[in-house]
């Protein structure tokens, strides 16, 4: 896969795009070219090689024997330089010791189908190709594709769609061909991530752990992979999902994923805001305020998530906490309105109750959601008062009821210490299956001044809970399990029942390390990378949570978005965590409480943004933590 959406390109390791399954060039969730076949003297070059560059680009190389009795040795390589804008380049080398005439030919063709119609199997076949400039051109109800050629074909067949070339090359020689698929009236792609001035700052790390330095490097290629514009507001950024899947605005993960890359600046944050401002519910009714998001799996014990829900919390949140991070007063104040209108649905919604309900009729008060309320409602008051306005003090009352409540309502006594449950059905009883989602309950959340928001635990059910995470029925070794291995309904390769999902398993390892619990923060911190480096240090969404083993590798999830927004700004959240950075740009300050095991050893964070001003730290073997790089002013506090 080679992304820079909105282009977008899939192959096999063979190189050849074939149209089979869901290969090859996109533009905007189009598939704009779905065949792109290379013969060498009359026949197909024999695969060798095939590794992703970078992003948004790949490298295929394949050889050929042209030289008759020439015994073994392939006497032309054929190497294949593709980019996610929908170009590709085409290169012979000769290594024969003669003169070589090679007839070159490119077999085209396109459906012109939306990808979620060749996911579903309801591609239509080829559409007929005509001769158009240096190469062809399709047609359909939806618009038009074109490829061109530089150097000009010999000849253009559009009954077959094939362009054809005729090299002589000397000894030693190469020749080469460039094609450019683009869509009629769209111009050239231009993707977010690509531009002169970009929304995250060029972060690196080095140190004692190898994996270190390209993981966090792939983690931030990949979100610039990722970076859409708003059209009518190109000014704002925001992430996709991830691919082939969600190339799309996701607005829970969109908000995820912009609050754990708050460390490279709050551009992203900023322009994911601005963008979900726009969409926000208006009116007077009971989904008023609300940032309107799809239903998402919850699981075999769970009905369906409104992911509107999680969205309209973290809305509040992510702007508090940008502002704790350096986001400007200005900015701030204009993206408050949208954020109290948030605070006001949570607050209206709940009225006189102590739990969040799920929004569907008979559907059961989730855990998950309520520390997302919690952790809303504690950083929107602290917001409020930053401003002068009215609210705070209501919304800590009721966020000390449900604290209280919680903690007897949501804990399931057992022999093993107990555990916190993972819904109430609306009957009161208690849903009480363990998985990664009860990792929500130690993201509480950053206030002013380095301190963290208080949680819904209270110390000796956050100390049970972080024994749970490390235990092996979660720790699967390579991450946080989504449901623990003894549960019923337990499958590896459950999305949300089984399968380690990379951005609840940064979610625990952040938590864990914040409230003290460094020894399973570590332990799921390694197997995080170790995860990463099988996929070549690039994470996807999630993979299957099968017990690592020594010698084993995690098994490919085959739905899994990769790269996905929320996986690659995990990278950011896992690394960065062992600093403990806990800024507080309006105040001038900037906390570090670093974990203290060293579980990587020593690590150099550069490129960092913290206040609007670059930022590096290192952290040696001691745990101990010291600023190498600053804005002028930022007073530092331990």
């Amino acid at each position: 896969m080679c992304v820079a959406l909105p282009g977008l390109a899939i192959s096999t390791d063979q190189g050849q795009l074939t149209g089979r399954g869901l290969e090859g060039f996109y533009r905007a969730g189009r598939r704009v070219l779905s065949r792109c076949q290379v013969r060498v003297a009359g026949r197909e070059p024999l695969a060798v090689q095939a590794r992703r560059t970078a992003a948004d680009r790949a490298r295929f190389v394949g050889t050929v024997r042209a030289s008759p009795g020439n015994g073994p040795d392939p006497d032309v390589m054929v190497e294949r330089t593709r980019h996610a804008d929908g170009t590709e380049r085409i290169t012979l080398h000769s290594a024969a010791l003669r003169p070589l005439r090679l007839p070159v030919e490119v077999a085209l063709g396109t459906d012109l189908a939306d990808l979620g119609a060749i996911a579903a199997g309801r591609a239509g076949p080829e559409l007929p190709a005509s001769v158009h400039d240096s190469g062809l051109r399709w047609s359909s109800a939806g618009g038009s594709t074109s490829v061109t050629a530089d150097p000009p074909p010999t000849d253009a067949l559009a009954s077959a769609g094939l362009l054809r070339w005729e090299f002589d090359l000397p000894p030693g020689g190469t020749a080469s061909v460039e094609l450019r698929v683009q869509v009629d009236g769209a111009g050239p792609v231009r993707a977010a991530g690509r531009a002169a001035t970009s929304p995250l700052a060029p972060a690196r790390a080095t140190g004692d752990h190898p994996g270190v330095r390209r993981f966090l490097h792939t983690s931030v290629e990949d979100l610039h992979s990722l970076l859409l514009r708003d059209p009518a507001y190109p000014a704002d950024t925001h992430l996709a999902a991830g691919v082939p899947w969600r190339c799309g605005m996701a607005p829970a993960d969109a908000l995820t994923a912009a609050r754990m890359t708050l460390p490279l600046g709050t551009r992203l944050a900023a322009g994911t805001l601005r963008t979900l401002a726009r969409t926000q519910l208006q009116g007077t009714g009971p989904q008023s305020g609300m940032i309107p998001g799809p239903r998402r799996d919850a699981g075999p014990h769970l009905p369906p998530s409104c992911t509107g829900t999680e969205a309209t919390l973290l809305f509040p949140t992510l702007l508090a906490e940008a502002r704790r991070w350096g986001l400007s007063r200005q900015e701030t104040e204009e993206l408050l309105p949208p954020a109290e209108r948030c605070l006001a649905w949570l607050r209206t919604t709940v009225a006189d109750g102590t739990y969040l309900c799920d929004p569907h009729p008979g559907g059961p008060v989730r855990c998950e959601t309520q520390a997302h309320a919690h952790r809303a409602a504690l950083l929107g008051a602290d917001l409020l008062d930053a401003y002068g306005r009215k609210g705070g003090a209501e919304l800590r009352q009721w966020a000390q009821q449900l604290r209280t409540a919680f903690r007897e309502d949501f804990w399931v006594e057992d022999r093993g210490g107990g555990r916190p449950a993972a819904a109430r059905a609306p009957d009161g009883r208690r849903m009480p299956q363990l998985g990664a989602a009860a990792a929500h309950l130690l993201d509480t959340g950053l206030l002013g001044g380095g301190d963290l928001a208080p949680g819904l635990l209270d110390r000796v059910q956050t100390e049970q809970l972080a024994r749970l995470l490390g235990s092996p029925a979660l720790d699967s070794g390579w991450g946080v399990r989504g449901l623990g291995v003894k549960e019923a309904g337990y499958n590896p390769f459950g999305h949300r029942a089984g399968a380690v999902r990379v951005q609840e398993t940064a979610v625990a390892v952040a938590g864990l390390a914040a409230a003290g619990y460094e020894k399973e923060a570590g332990s799921l911190l390694r197997g995080v990378l170790a995860a990463a480096e099988a996929f070549g240090h690039r994470l996807p969404e999630m993979y299957a949570g099968e017990q690592r083993t020594d010698g084993s590798a995690p098994s490919p999830h085959p739905a899994a978005c990769h790269p996905s927004a929320t996986a690659a700004a995990a990278g950011v959240l896992l690394l960065t965590t062992l600093a403990g950075l806990r800024p507080d740009a309006p105040a001038g300050t900037v906390t570090l409480r670093p974990v203290r095991s060293a579980p990587l050893g020593e690590i150099v964070l550069t490129g960092l943004w913290v206040g609007g001003a670059p930022f590096s730290v290192r952290v040696s073997r001691l745990g101990l933590a010291m600023v190498e790089e600053a804005a002028d002013g930022l007073q530092l506090r331990s």
